[in-house]
């Protein structure tokens, strides 16, 4: 009988979901910590730094042992990690001498599992046999925006009826996701990412070849793009136009989020009738006129229009990079799979933080951070067309062979 693998397609779009659970679930807690734990602020900032500094770990040490102990184990580890680091954050800071001991604890543990989520979700899905793979990881993507809108909506909501003071058990309702997600792959199918008789790339290989580090770059680009302005999107709808904290957060992150998830789903759907070299090459000029908006004009509220705008349009340019990945470097597989998810971590660190510097270096002029930052979507444009070249003169290059 035929393995039915849209069991496994749903397993992964529900994957991406617990990865948003993982990143955006304790940030909507952080003045409680303050409160409750009288934690003061400097450490609490330290926690987001920990979350991704694991997962950054993660990326880098999955090649070497994804293949070893399989997808399913892996993946199964993956989710047991991030519904165990959700339910421990419920009860190690209120229990330990040291609460954000407790904290860095629970985080630490659900770090591991976020990171494997990213590094095993996108092979699982490109090894499904889909009608055309570069869609189907166009709408794996879009589920990790549904996924941050979902939590900050879903808690916030939850928040305002049943009181802050009660977050722990919205903590406990989150793990359920991870917990159902554990069994659904326990029983999905899980195609090989490398056909029988075929052998991956090694890391070395990977290593010399001009194309990977073409598409490196591209995925560091991808993941500063998305952040740089991501994650000051509040800040400017704060100071921009004043209003509260709430307020700011469903005015400037969320109408990225959305936007970037409208991108995504929008390929999905209509992307085998699109050309995803000019989807891109499109987005990452969209992306350039919308950071020039944000810098060059000073109205608040085009500002802000500016940066939900950047949401759509670097919507394409993370997945479609995996999508150019797996088909331009046949058989790179976990290694990969796995270096690309630690070149896009290092680019979603490295925006926002390029921006701040070059903000701070000008009396915290933000629009000076963000100006800077155009030159992330001009490098992806330009990594396009390198890409272009290297896979021409490659195939070129084979048929001579031939």
């Amino acid at each position: 009988m035929k393995p039915n693998y849209q069991k496994t397609i749903y397993a992964c779009f529900l994957g991406y979901i617990v990865q948003a659970i993982i990143n955006n679930f304790v940030p909507l807690l952080f003045l409680v910590f303050q409160k409750t734990y009288g934690i003061p602020l400097s450490q609490i900032t330290l926690l987001v730094t920990f979350n991704f500094g694991i997962q950054l770990l993660i990326d880098l040490l999955s090649a070497t042992f994804v293949d070893r102990i399989g997808y399913r184990v892996s993946i199964v580890a993956a989710h047991i990690c991030s519904a165990a680091g959700l339910l421990l954050l419920t009860v190690l800071p209120g229990r330990m001498s040291d609460p954000f001991l407790g904290l860095l604890i629970a985080i630490g543990v659900y770090a591991i599992g976020g990171g494997l989520i990213e590094v095993l979700v996108s092979p699982i899905m490109e090894s499904c046999p889909t009608d055309n793979k570069e869609t189907a990881m166009s709408l794996l993507h879009s589920f990790y925006c549904w996924g941050h809108v979902g939590v900050v909506l879903i808690s916030t909501l939850f928040f305002r009826l049943f009181g802050i003071e009660n977050w722990p058990v919205m903590a406990m309702l989150w793990a359920l996701l991870p917990i159902a997600n554990t069994f659904l792959f326990l029983r999905a199918p899980i195609a090989p990412l490398i056909a029988d008789g075929e052998k991956g790339l090694p890391i070395r290989s990977l290593l010399t070849n001009k194309l990977f580090w073409v598409l490196f770059l591209m995925m560091v680009c991808a993941g500063a793009s998305e952040q740089a302005v991501s994650q000051w999107a509040s800040a400017f709808a704060e100071k921009g136009l004043g209003v509260s904290k709430t307020i700011g957060d469903l005015a400037g992150p969320m109408a990225f989020a959305i936007l970037m998830g409208t991108s995504r789903a929008y390929y999905g759907k209509k992307g085998d009738r699109i050309n995803l070299d000019h989807f891109m090459a499109y987005s990452c000029i969209l992306c350039i006129a919308c950071y020039l908006c944000i810098a060059l004009i000073p109205n608040p509220v085009v500002g802000l229009i500016g940066c939900a705008l950047t949401g759509l349009s670097v919507g394409i340019m993370w997945p479609g990079t995996f999508s150019k990945s797996a088909a331009s470097l046949k058989g790179g597989g976990t290694a990969m799979f796995a270096l690309l998810a630690l070149a896009g971590d290092v680019g979603c660190s490295g925006g926002p933080t390029l921006a701040g510097l070059v903000s701070s270096c000008f009396d915290d002029n933000l629009r000076i951070g963000i100006f800077a930052s155009i030159l992330f979507p001009v490098l992806l444009l330009a990594g396009l067309g390198l890409c272009r070249r290297l896979t021409a003169d490659a195939r070129n290059a084979t048929h001579s062979e031939s």
